[in-house]
Order: C-alpha cells, then structure tokens, then sequence
C-alpha cells in the first residue's frame, strides 16, 4: 500500500473517533451536571515502525512519521453554567466537590448533577434512575414530605430537629474519575469530604452541562471537514495506484 494512505487511513480513523466524542457532548447539551470530553491526539509512528519492521531515526522513509492518532479522551472538568431553578429540591455545588450517590450495584458514585427528588419512603434520590443520595457518612437522607426543610450554604440540611450533612467528596485528582454513564463518575483513587470553609452548596439551581452547543458544532463541522479532506486523499491516492498500475501492464 502507498505511504501516503496510511498516513490519510490514520487520519481518517483519528477524525472518526473525535467525532463521536463530539456527537456524544452534544447529545449530552441539556444533561445536567454533564462535563464535556476533549479527546488529544499524538503524532504516530510510520506503519512499519508500529509493526516492528523497522526501527526508529533509521534515516528511511518511516522517519517521516504515520500520521496522528487519538491516545486520550480526557474529560474537562470546569464548573458549568449555574441556573436557577426555585425547585427546593435543586441543589448546585458552586465549588469543589460531588454528591455522592449509591448505585444499585452497592458501590457509591460522584455527580455535580444535584437534580433530586424524594421517593414514596421519603430519601432524597436522584431523577434519574432514583439512586438514593448520601450524607457525609454514607448514609440514606430520608425527609418528610409533608413538613418544611431547609439547607444551609455549606450543606448542612434541617428538618425537625434532626440534621443531615449532605455527602460532599472530593478525589485526590480528578484523573482519577472514570465516567459512569453521562453524569455520574467512579474514582480509581481514594476521596475525602470537603473542608468545610470550601463547602458550597445553592439551593434551587442546578449545574447545567458543561458542552457548549455553538462550540461543538463548530468542533462537528471542523472534524468532518478533515474526515471528508483524508477520505478524498486515500480516493485519489487509490486512483493514482490504478493508473500507475495499468501503465506498466500495458508497457
């Protein structure tokens, strides 16, 4: 196969996966507490260099490169737009931190998406999927629905005498967080409670998705370009093949 079309294939192959990333954000534009991914790519080596045929800096053809390819699809972690909702059971974390919820295979996940709800026993659940939130200690906060509740700005949440902390974490390095569905996050590391004096909590807005729809299309329009842009070089690359080929079996 001609150089040139691994160089193109490899293109062609990179775009194709930025834009399901892409597709993906912008699917994702009105999920609450979504962050958005951002996939980087790297310059690859020559075909034979990745097949071990050939060696790096040998001086040949293959020092030329292969072309890029994607090697990460890193997650931006910045706060998205807070909106105000005046539902009581809305709340945003304005700083650092998540929620913490327990899934219903007994692990406990992280969200900013602070969209809740009570279900008919009373625990405050997310709406989607009706996991039960934590407090600090891991445990269900169950409320009456019939009596008046409150939440302070650090979290600390009232009703009837009795008090609930509500479970704010925090992972060493959000590195550690692998995506669990489209709002909800897994830390490979170990996590802890936020400090105090950092614990922001607003009543009555949500954290809107952190994928802007203007820059995604724009990111949508530009990947496609460069997809169609390799295709038509491995068509024309192809073509020159043909022609070359029919030249010599005709000489």
């Amino acid at each position: 196969m001609p150089y040139g079309m691994y160089i193109s294939a490899e293109g062609a192959a990179a775009q194709a996966q930025r834009l399901e990333v892409i597709a993906n954000n912008l699917a994702n534009v009105d999920t609450v507490g979504f962050k958005h991914d951002v996939p980087t790519f790297q310059a690859r080596f020559a075909e034979a260099i990745q097949q071990g045929l050939a060696q790096e800096q040998d001086k040949s053809i293959n020092d030329l490169g292969g072309g890029v390819k994607v090697i990460d699809v890193e997650t931006d972690f910045s706060t998205g737009r807070l909106q105000q909702t005046g539902n009581d059971f809305d709340l945003a974390i304005a700083g650092n931190g998540f929620f913490q919820v327990a899934g219903d295979d007994g692990q406990t996940y992280l969200t900013r998406a602070g969209n809740f709800t009570l279900d008919p026993q009373g625990r405050l659940v997310t709406q989607t999927g009706g996991q039960t939130v934590l407090d600090q200690s891991g445990s269900e906060i169950v409320l009456a629905p019939s009596q008046p509740w409150s939440i302070s700005p650090d979290g600390f949440l009232s009703q009837s005498g009795s008090t609930y902390v509500m479970g704010l974490l925090q992972p060493q390095s959000l590195g550690d967080l692998v995506k669990v569905g489209s709002n909800q996050f897994r830390s490979l590391g170990t996590v802890a409670p936020v400090p105090l004096p950092e614990r922001q909590v607003r009543q009555g807005y949500l954290e809107m998705s952190g994928a802007n729809p203007v820059q995604q299309m724009m990111a949508m329009i530009e990947t496609t370009r460069a997809f169609e842009a390799n295709t038509r070089m491995i068509q024309t690359q192809d073509s020159m093949t043909d022609a070359l080929v029919s030249r010599v079996l005709q000489s």
